[in-house]
């Protein structure tokens, strides 16, 4: 069980400035929710698989298709700087050796 200086304690790391009331309140919703959990953990799961989801989903979104860019001169163009048929970007990497 939860008590009100674990509130206190866990309020002060999280930088959350609570009130007396308010640590009543969360000392009891807390405590409520480790009580459930201990309900759940009575149940016999031997016989369940796990899963990572409780429905079954399915992707919906489309297939990623390579296509080439209609109009790569135009792109190039925009480009700040390009080096041939590539954009040019600054090193963000160096090394001792160049």
């Amino acid at each position: 069980m939860i008590d009100r200086e674990q509130v206190k304690k866990v309020a002060h790391l999280a930088r959350l400035d609570i009130t007396s009331e308010e640590e009543e309140q969360f000392t009891t919703q807390l405590n409520s929710i480790l009580d459930y959990f201990e309900q759940l953990s009575e149940l016999d799961t031997d016989n369940v698989p796990p899963t990572t989801r409780a429905i079954e989903v399915s992707n919906i979104a489309r297939p990623d298709e390579l296509e080439p860019f209609p109009n790569k001169d135009a792109l190039l163009a925009s480009a700040p700087e390009q080096e041939g048929q590539y954009f040019r970007v600054p090193k963000i990497m160096a090394s001792d050796d160049a």
